[in-house]
């Protein structure tokens, strides 16, 4: 007679807990982080993605906490992956809020703060040397393999912080809002040069106009400050390489820290 393949019901829990909650927590992740999370990626595949690395982890996780996915502690269990999720892509969103940041202030430097379009990956209106730049950012991300990083990173966080029931700690909330500057500091140093040099142009303009009066500055003001924007933007693109790759080597180690940081 053939062999009978029986699955009891509290295997079956133990295997829905082992694949769920490491999914929810990678479905956070990928939902909200670049590249993977942007809205022209179907949900679908969102969903398959987080499903085949879910498959591809669990049997890695060791022992989980003995709890019953319905009961209150399992729904406690649910919402601090989801939290873990959603932080880790958030801190890797940083670099590419600190690469839109100086793009809106290059953008109004140069005049162009008139020249907007709505953006479908963000939901609202966004200028257009914030989006140049936002899209060379994520070229240079899949660029270095920071897509896979990530993966790895995901991996290895479920290592750094194993799923259980106790609650997480402040610490490492608190370093994931002070991490929040990073966004005004480090879109002031990528955009400084060009915004350095735009106010000297508007300098010498402004005592050009002075010394002659009969000269229209707002004739060609506005060419100039472009036409030099656009040079300077052209020398910018070749340190921006460098200077993403390095933001996005310690990013991943800040999630490193954040993750360790919320340990009980």
């Amino acid at each position: 007679m053939p062999a009978v393949f029986s699955v009891s019901s509290e295997q079956l829990s133990i295997w829905l807990v082992a694949f769920l909650w490491p999914f929810v927590r990678i479905l956070a992740l990928i939902s909200t982080s670049p590249v993977f999370g942007e809205k022209s990626v179907p949900r679908r595949a969102k969903v398959g993605l987080a499903a085949l690395l879910a498959i591809a982890i669990a049997p890695t996780l060791g022992a989980l906490p003995a709890v019953p996915l319905v009961s209150a502690g399992g729904i406690w269990i649910l919402i601090q992956q989801v939290l873990i999720g959603v932080a880790m892509g958030f801190s890797m969103r940083l670099v590419f809020t600190i690469v839109q940041a100086a793009g809106e202030y290059t953008g109004l430097q140069m005049g162009l703060s008139f020249a907007s379009f709505f953006d479908p990956t963000s939901g609202g209106n966004t200028m257009v040397v914030s989006r140049l730049l936002n899209v060379m950012a994520i070229l240079i991300f899949l660029a270095v393999d920071g897509h896979l990083a990530l993966i790895t990173t995901l991996a290895e966080s479920f290592h750094t912080l194993p799923i259980a029931d106790t609650p997480l700690a402040a610490s490492g909330w608190f370093l994931l809002v002070a991490s929040a500057n990073q966004i005004f500091v480090g879109g002031l140093m990528l955009a400084l040069p060009l915004i350095a040099t735009l106010l000297t142009l508007n300098l010498a303009m402004g005592i050009l106009n002075r010394v002659s009066p009969q000269f229209s500055i707002f004739a060609v003001g506005f060419p100039i400050t472009l036409l030099a924007g656009l040079a300077m933007l052209q020398m910018l693109m070749q340190y921006l390489a460098p200077f993403l790759a390095t933001r996005f080597a310690e990013n991943f180690g800040f999630i490193d820290q954040f993750l360790q940081g919320l340990r009980p």
